[in-house]
C-alpha cells in the first residue's frame, strides 16, 4: 500500500540527488526543510516576469510586484488566523523577528530589575536578545526548569511571576527534544499577572496549527526556511494594538510616511517595521509554501511524521550503544547520543552512507547544560520522508557503533 504522501515526493527535486553515491535521505528539515517546485517556480516566476520594487512605483510592474508581496501578506495572515493583515510583519527570519520584539516592544518598557521569563528549551534566538537587554538595562531573566523529557511544571511556571514579571519569551516547540509546552495555559497565566508572551514558533509552525486568535499570544516569530519555503524571510505577527505603540527597530526608505530637515513621521505598522527594500521574491515563495502545506493539511502531515518518527524509535531503541532523549510525545524529530561514539561521529558516518543528520548543541547550549551533555545528534522528519528512510537511518547508526566499537 502507497503511504498517503509518497506522491508528494515528487514535488521534491532536491531528492533526486545522490551523496557520496548514496540516495540521499534528507533527515536535517528541522534546520532548513527541502522546497517543493510549486516555491522554487513560483520564486522564478516572480524573477522572470514581475519583478521590480514594491511600493510607490507607477508602472506596471510595480504594481505587479506590489500586488505579489501584499497577497503573501494575506496568505500568511489566514495561515496564522489573525485579525488584521497590519499585524504581520516580514522580516529576515525568526532570529530578526525576535530580536525586533526585544528592541522595539520590551525595551521601552523595561527598567532595571523588572524580568522576563524563559524556559531551558530555548533556541539562542529567544535567549541572546533577552541577554543584551539584561545587560543594557539591567533586566533580571528569570528561567523555567524542564524534566529531562523537556515537560515543564505549570505550577513551577506560576511561582516564577512577581510583580516585576513583564514578559514571557516561550518556545512553541522545542528543536532539541520536539516537545511543545503547554502554551495556551501559560499565556492565559501571563495575561494574568499582566505580562506580555511572545513565542518562537520556528519549530512549531511547520508541524502544527499556530492560530493566533485561539492562543492569543502577543508575538508569534517563525521562518520560512523551515516551512518548505526560502531563507531570508521571516514572520513577526503581533497584536495591532503593541505594534502600533512600539517604535522602528531599524530606519530607512518605506518605513516612513514623511521626513524633513528637523523630523521624521514613520509609517504605521507593518511598513514601520520594514525598512529598505523588502524580500519580494522570498515572500511568494513563502506565501506559495504556506499554500503548499495547507492544500495537504498540516493534520495530515504531522501524523505523517508522528509515523515516522515512532518507526525511528523503535528501530533506534534496538542498538546499545544509542540514547534516546525525549520521549514519545515529541513531534518530528528525534535526538539521540553514543556512548561509544561522539554526536559528531556518528553524523559524518551516516553521511557517508549518504544520511544527511545535524549534530551539535542546536543552538541549545542551556538545555544541554541541563541535561548534562554537550551535543546530540539530530534527525528531523518532514513529508517528503518516508519509511525506507528511517530504515537506512538505524542501518547507517549501526555501521558507526560497529565503527566505533
Amino acid at each position: 500500500m502507497t503511504p498517503p504522501l509518497e506522491k508528494y515526493r515528487a514535488d521534491f527535486p532536491f531528492l533526486a540527488r545522490e551523496i557520496h553515491g548514496q540516495p540521499i535521505v534528507y533527515l536535517d528539515s528541522a534546520a532548513s526543510a527541502q522546497a517543493p517546485k510549486q516555491v522554487l517556480h513560483a520564486m522564478t516566476a516572480m524573477r522572470e516576469s514581475h519583478y521590480a520594487n514594491v511600493h510607490r512605483g507607477i508602472h506596471a510592474l510595480s504594481d505587479e510586484a506590489t500586488r505579489a508581496y501584499e497577497k503573501a501578506r494575506a496568505v500568511v495572515q489566514s495561515f496564522l488566523n489573525a485579525e488584521h493583515e497590519e499585524e504581520i510583519v516580514f522580516t529576515s527570519g525568526g532570529t530578526e523577528a525576535l530580536n525586533l520584539v526585544a528592541r522595539s516592544f520590551a525595551a521601552p518598557i523595561m527598567a532595571e530589575g523588572d524580568e522576563i521569563i524563559l524556559s531551558l528549551l530555548e533556541h539562542h534566538s529567544n535567549i541572546v536578545p533577552w541577554h543584551m537587554l539584561r545587560k543594557e538595562k539591567g533586566v533580571v531573566l528569570k528561567w523555567l526548569e524542564c524534566d529531562p523529557a523537556g515537560h515543564v511544571s505549570l505550577k513551577d511556571y506560576e511561582k516564577l511571576f512577581s510583580k516585576r514579571t513583564k514578559l514571557v519569551a516561550m518556545t512553541a516547540m522545542s528543536n532539541v527534544l520536539g516537545v511543545s509546552p503547554p502554551l495556551k495555559e501559560m499565556i492565559k497565566i501571563a495575561h494574568q499577572k499582566d505580562a506580555a508572551v511572545v513565542l518562537d514558533g520556528c519549530q512549531s509552525a511547520v508541524h502544527q496549527k499556530s492560530d493566533m486568535r485561539d492562543m492569543d499570544c502577543d508575538f508569534f516569530a517563525f521562518s520560512a526556511h523551515k516551512l518548505y519555503g526560502p531563507n531570508g524571510i521571516g514572520v513577526l505577527y503581533g497584536k495591532k494594538a503593541h505594534l502600533e505603540k512600539m517604535p522602528p527597530f531599524k530606519g530607512g526608505g518605506a518605513m516612513i510616511a514623511s521626513v524633513t530637515r528637523d523630523a521624521i513621521n514613520y509609517a504605521p505598522p507593518p511598513q514601520r517595521f520594514e525598512a529598505g527594500t523588502p524580500p519580494i521574491t522570498e515572500a511568494v515563495g513563502l506565501a506559495k509554501a504556506v499554500e503548499y502545506v495547507s492544500e495537504i493539511g498540516l493534520d495530515k502531515i504531522a501524523q505523517h511524521e508522528k509515523e515516522l518518527l515512532h518507526h525511528a524509535r523503535e528501530e533506534i531503541a534496538k542498538i546499545n550503544a544509542i540514547r534516546i532523549l525525549g520521549d514519545e510525545k515529541s513531534a518530528a524529530l528525534l535526538s539521540f547520543v553514543g556512548e561509544t561514539a561522539h554526536p559528531h561521529d556518528l553524523a559524518t558516518i551516516a553521511d557517508r552512507k549518504g544520511v544527511a543528520l545535524r549534530a551539535g548543541h542546536h543552538c541549545a547550549q542551556p538545555l544541554m547544560e541541563h541535561l548534562g551533555i554537550g551535543a546530540t545528534a539530530r534527525a528531523s522528519f518532514a513529508l517528503y520522508n518516508r519509511h525506507q528512510e528511517v530504515e537506512a537511518l538505524a542501518k547507517a547508526l549501526r555501521y558507526a557503533v560497529e565503527f566505533f566499537a
